[in-house]
């Protein structure tokens, strides 16, 4: 297909909707990324919390974002996506506002009375509800507002925009970190002000994307009846489980790479600026990994990915140094690249019509049960083979064996229920 064809197929395939959706979802993950990436060392160095304390905290905080885009969707499709989008963004707002004014003094009584722990535990609950809303609402609003002929490109298209905030995201914190000198609880009201303004953006510009011949959800009940029907899929939620090895591997990034960095490696290292690595790899190549992979089955291009990502870890096991940690992150990406977009659009054929939203959040279980896992289990290597054992970089080894075993189980389901590639393949060329 020629260049010109195929960007007027882009400039005709998507409706209004789905561009209003992913601009606010730039932003968004702006937000979050620039948050998550001075999370642990703020939890770690200015909380004074445990290695085992602070990634349990992350483990917690991340299986909340991404477990309830299940139950997120499920309401999506009952309410629309325009108004679950509003309630998202003015919910992350109050929560990142709050996550910035721990020191100040309003907030000092509650400290006193709860504790940090506990208090940094709920209000981290608080932005973690944004998410679960946003992503399947973005994820559904790509499904329905674009047409068949792009949705695969429509996916790529989403994926590449979600890295463009994961790249700005660490770079904002680092700037307002170090560069403007404003410290770790300002990054968290710039993340604020970002979903703030991405309320405004949907109240003003976004519209509800329909699809002719679909219903809306009747009622809540109805979409929680949904919701617990595709939860009872045994294959299709036994695919999840397995998939969610990935994301042990890959959310090691932002939970114990942050920590191995300046704890054991150079101790003013600039771990927030180095993690924009990943997301600005995927911007430069995602569309190019796309092309190369396409002829490659959806199934077998989510193992192979899931291969790659965990192999990645082996450089800093290897190389324990900065530029280690930055090749690393690299082959990392390029895992990613090789399954995501294929993941999602894999995920959005197997919804019914009026589901995608549903769906689309059953989409998130596997991050969610991985960053439950890998926040804990960094923790703990950290601690072991940092703290114990004085030798960090053996850690990563680990980490590898994990994705490695979880790369062998997708072979095994693959040859078993052998997942039907005709009716989810790879995009025809």
């Amino acid at each position: 297909m020629a260049f010109a064809q195929r960007l007027q197929e882009i400039r005709t395939g998507f409706e209004r909707a789905f561009w209003v959706a992913n601009f606010t979802e730039l932003f968004e993950r702006l937000a979050y990324y620039g948050a998550s990436a001075v999370l642990a060392i703020y939890l770690s160095e200015q909380l004074h919390f445990s290695k085992e304390l602070t990634g349990w905290m992350m483990g917690t905080f991340g299986f909340v974002v991404w477990f309830l885009p299940v139950l997120g969707g499920a309401l999506a499709d009952r309410f629309g996506f325009r108004r679950a989008l509003m309630f998202a963004y003015l919910v992350m707002t109050v929560g990142y506002f709050l996550l910035g004014s721990l020191s100040a003094a309003w907030m000092q009584t509650t400290r006193q009375a709860l504790g940090d722990k506990w208090l940094v535990l709920g209000i981290l609950m608080i932005p973690a509800l944004g998410p679960a809303v946003v992503k399947p609402c973005v994820a559904g609003t790509t499904a329905r507002a674009s047409k068949e002929n792009v949705r695969s490109m429509g996916y790529s298209i989403y994926y590449t925009i979600v890295n463009i905030g994961g790249t700005l995201g660490p770079i904002m914190a680092w700037m307002v970190r170090k560069q403007l000198g404003w410290g770790i609880e300002n990054v968290f009201r710039v993340s604020a002000l970002s979903v703030f303004l991405m309320f405004w953006v949907t109240l003003v510009f976004f519209r509800e994307p329909t699809r002719s011949g679909e219903e809306k959800v009747a009622s809540v009940a109805v979409a929680l009846k949904n919701m617990f029907v595709a939860l009872s899929n045994f294959r299709f939620v036994l695919f999840l489980v397995i998939f969610s090895s990935f994301y042990i591997v890959f959310w090691q990034e932002f939970i114990s790479a942050p920590l191995f960095l300046r704890g054991y490696v150079d101790p003013n290292a600039n771990a927030d600026l180095i993690l924009s690595v990943d997301a600005l790899a995927v911007i430069c190549f995602q569309l190019l990994v796309t092309y190369l992979t396409r002829k490659i089955p959806a199934f077998p291009a989510m193992t192979l990915g899931l291969v790659i990502s965990s192999l990645s870890w082996l450089i800093l096991a290897l190389y324990p140094t900065t530029i280690g940690l930055i090749v690393a992150l690299v082959v990392l990406a390029l895992g990613e690249m090789t399954q995501s977009a294929r993941y999602y659009d894999y995920i959005s054929r197997l919804a019914p019509p009026g589901q995608q939203g549903l769906y689309m959040g059953c989409a998130f279980l596997p991050i969610a049960i991985g960053y439950f896992i890998a926040g804990p289990l960094g923790g703990y290597l950290l601690h072991y083979f940092g703290d114990v054992l004085h030798q960090p970089q053996r850690m990563w080894w680990v980490v590898t064996g994990v994705g490695l075993m979880g790369a062998v189980l997708m072979l095994i389901y693959d040859k078993i229920f052998k997942p039907g590639e005709s009716k989810v393949g790879a995009e025809a060329t």
